[in-house]
């Protein structure tokens, strides 16, 4: 009990780091399971509604709200544009869409460190969730516990929407046969660039609340995407649920990592993607992820 006890501060940090990723993982395992797209300037993404936050923040809780409406319209309007680029590239494999994605990333994101500096700009918050608060015996800052709470809604909300909807509906065939979708009348361009104007605003949500813990950084958008890569991967290709569950595992392992053997935590969080893709078997679509 001992141990669990001096250990809990770091899974609970977990679970936070965790639901950060998958808020931005849910958006890049959409673009990839759904419209096929390889978008290597998710992370971008997510430093764009980053800086959103911090540009609209005041430190009051109506700043806090501006600063994730701010994000989240950022983050669209950033994966609309790319949408538009993108859909001249469609057929023709996703190397080159990886080279397209990934030029625009470093172009746009030496663009902000150029505006904004290559410190970390964390947003202001109400002076409430600046105190620590007692949970389990332990001070956590007020602040990572409302983002988990804000972050398990969001995975709900995203899971309901995808699996009850008819939206959701509308994607998951979209995925199965976009042929038999265009005959219903939906033009399925039109179905496509808007998830990845949702993925890139999940990506820009992720990076407005998830300022105040992971500060908008070029070094933190480029970990962010590697390790949403990482979860899209275990979890399976356009699978939210899968995702979600990979989320809460990167995020143990890199912070159980961090405490327990620092100078090993860049290299267990692929001995643990090894791993699970070794023992997992394949999961369905949309609910479990693309079968291979």
């Amino acid at each position: 009990m001992d141990l669990l006890d001096a250990y809990l501060p770091h899974v609970i940090g977990g679970v936070t780091y965790g639901l950060l990723l998958f808020t931005v993982a849910s958006g890049l395992t959409l673009a990839f399971g759904v419209a096929d797209v390889l978008n290597l300037a998710h992370g971008t993404v997510f430093m764009v509604g980053g800086y959103a936050a911090y540009l609209v923040t005041d430190g009051s809780w109506w700043g806090l709200v501006l600063a994730a409406l701010a994000g989240t319209a950022a983050g669209a309007v950033f994966g609309g544009a790319l949408s538009g680029a993108i859909m001249p590239l469609a057929g023709r494999g996703h190397m080159m869409q990886a080279l397209l994605t990934f030029g625009v990333s470093m172009v746009v994101g030496n663009l902000l460190v150029q505006v904004f500096g290559s410190a970390e700009l964390r947003p202001d918050l109400p002076d409430v969730l600046e105190q620590p608060v007692v949970f389990l015996g332990h001070n956590y800052p007020a602040y990572h516990l409302l983002f988990i709470g804000a972050a398990g809604l969001l995975a709900a909300a995203g899971w309901l929407v995808v699996t009850r909807s008819r939206v959701g509906a509308l994607v998951r065939a979209m995925v199965d046969d976009q042929d038999m979708v265009a005959a219903l009348g939906v033009n399925p361009k039109l179905v496509l660039a808007g998830v990845l104007a949702v993925a890139g605003a999940l990506a820009g949500l992720a990076g407005a609340l998830g300022a105040p813990i992971l500060g908008p950084s070029l070094h933190a958008a480029n970990t962010v995407l590697l390790q949403s890569l990482v979860i899209v991967v275990v979890g399976g290709l356009g699978s939210i649920g899968g995702a979600f569950v990979a989320a809460l595992l990167v995020g143990q392992v890199h912070t159980l990592g961090v405490a327990l053997a620092p100078e090993w935590s860049p290299y267990l969080l692929f001995a643990a993607m090894a791993v699970a893709l070794l023992v997992r078997r394949p999961p369905q679509l949309l609910v479990g992820g693309r079968t291979t």
